[in-house]
């Protein structure tokens, strides 16, 4: 919503037989953008290139890319399976090279392009988590090949950052509605997905053309993966 309002074309992507894409499709057209919605399952190899190729074709280009997608498996080591192990992968870190190969050379043609990629708190310093094993791993390994893809790609005018989002509990939350909930974080409230936006927003501006390789915390100053006590233990199955 916060890129429909700063005035650019959206394309998001959505899971097939999870939430359906009309609500945001709803919001985004009431703010005068026509969107485009693209089923994707970033699990599936080939999907995520898939979705890029129905955005070039639709706008022509693609001069931003954000990789917020990507499941979480929260339980032990010892009660995972191989399965879960690929899942992680797969669809974290798979699906980020893959969109970085569907993009980038459009990208180095135009000489600008912005990648933006999200890990967890803490990634990018590899924090360990328990019930985490495999996500966490995943998510740093997305950190880690984005900032050595900020080096390789900087002279092409284009960067690559990463958010690391904080413990936002209550994603339905906008800004002002998060500012009355407490949470247990060194700003003592909730944070909100326009808090997120906000920051993709920057990242991906014409303006923030010399940060590049930067993680960024949107996490209200916490440090640890998640706040204590959380909803349910990390450490257990969900």
């Amino acid at each position: 919503m916060s890129l429909a309002d700063a005035g650019y074309r959206v394309a998001f992507t959505y899971r097939p037989g999870g939430t359906p894409p009309d609500e945001t499709r709803r919001e985004l057209l009431a703010r005068g953008c026509e969107p485009l919605d693209i089923a994707c399952d970033v699990g599936v190899a080939g999907d995520t290139e898939r979705a890029v190729r129905e955005a070039e074709r639709l706008f022509g280009r693609v001069d931003a890319f954000v990789h917020a997608a990507g499941p979480i498996v929260v339980k032990r080591f010892a009660r995972c399976a191989p399965a879960d192990y690929h899942a992680m992968i797969d669809a974290n870190l798979g699906s980020a090279v893959e969109g970085a190969f569907a993009v980038l050379p459009g990208m180095r043609e135009r000489g600008f392009g912005r990648l933006v990629y999200f890990g967890m708190n803490g990634s990018h310093s590899t924090t360990p988590v328990r019930g985490m094993t495999f996500y966490a791993a995943a998510k740093a390994a997305v950190v880690t090949f984005a900032r050595a893809l900020a080096l390789e790609e900087a002279r092409s005018g284009i960067t690559v950052n990463v958010i690391e989002p904080g413990d936002i509990r209550k994603k339905s939350l906008d800004r002002a509605a998060a500012q009355g909930v407490s949470a247990d974080n060194p700003a003592g409230r909730a944070g909100s997905w326009e808090d997120i936006a906000y920051a993709v927003r920057f990242l991906i501006a014409d303006e923030a053309s010399f940060i590049n390789g930067a993680t960024i915390g949107v996490n209200g100053g916490l440090v640890a993966p998640y706040e204590s006590p959380p909803r349910h233990s990390p450490g257990e199955d969900a």
